[in-house]
């Protein structure tokens, strides 16, 4: 069975810009606009699904995508440090940031572990064709970029550690083809010519 998982990132929001963690925040108008001009560019799909944030929640909107609430797919659990600013917590806790980023099994802050994390996400991946048998068939989700270098991390079976090497811009794609074990990726692209994609056939 070959099943087709696309990703896209959701549009720009306050707590993306500010280099926060995690947070619940709704897109402003900016990111609303963004993605409502990217949604002639949404490839076509079986099922729609996305993470239960007000982020992916109004991108899909935007899209023009009815998505179902996926809680597999919901972000990184920051615990604690959650909705506060990156450069906040740094200064206030260095050691906890440094163990955080350094150990894949540390979860200073109360909530998941990057390899808590990465498991929890990879067993999504793994159940994605479920729904479709042996046809195969294509799942686009409305994710958050953490979610989307750790699909990456798990579909390819990298070592935790490379999740931070990973970059995820704002509303792009990023495709798996495969099945359980076995997956190729291609990379993400920007869905709106806006952004400097031109479109292609």
């Amino acid at each position: 069975m070959t099943v087709q998982v696309m990703l896209i990132s959701p549009a720009l929001d306050a707590a993306l810009r500010e280099a926060r963690f995690g947070g619940d925040a709704p897109l402003d108008a900016a990111g609303v606009r963004q993605a409502r001009a990217a949604a002639p560019e949404v490839p076509a799909a079986d099922r729609h699904v996305r993470g239960p944030s007000g982020r992916c929640t109004g991108t899909a909107d935007a899209l023009g995508l009815r998505a179902e609430p996926e809680p597999g797919l919901r972000d990184w659990d920051m615990g604690r440090w959650s909705g506060q600013r990156l450069a906040t917590v740094s200064g206030n806790e260095p050691e906890a940031v440094s163990a955080w980023l350094t150990d894949p099994s540390a979860a200073p802050h109360g909530g998941e572990s990057l390899l808590e994390f990465c498991a929890r996400v990879g067993r999504w991946l793994e159940s994605a064709g479920a729904p479709y048998g042996d046809g195969g068939g294509r799942v686009l989700g409305v994710v958050e970029p953490a979610v989307v270098r750790a699909v990456i991390v798990r579909a390819l079976a990298l070592p935790a550690e490379a999740f931070w090497r990973l970059d995820v811009a704002p509303l792009t794609l990023t495709g798996l083809s495969g099945r359980s074990g076995r997956w190729n990726l291609r990379c993400g692209r920007p869905l709106s010519a806006a952004q400097g994609n031109p479109r292609r056939p």
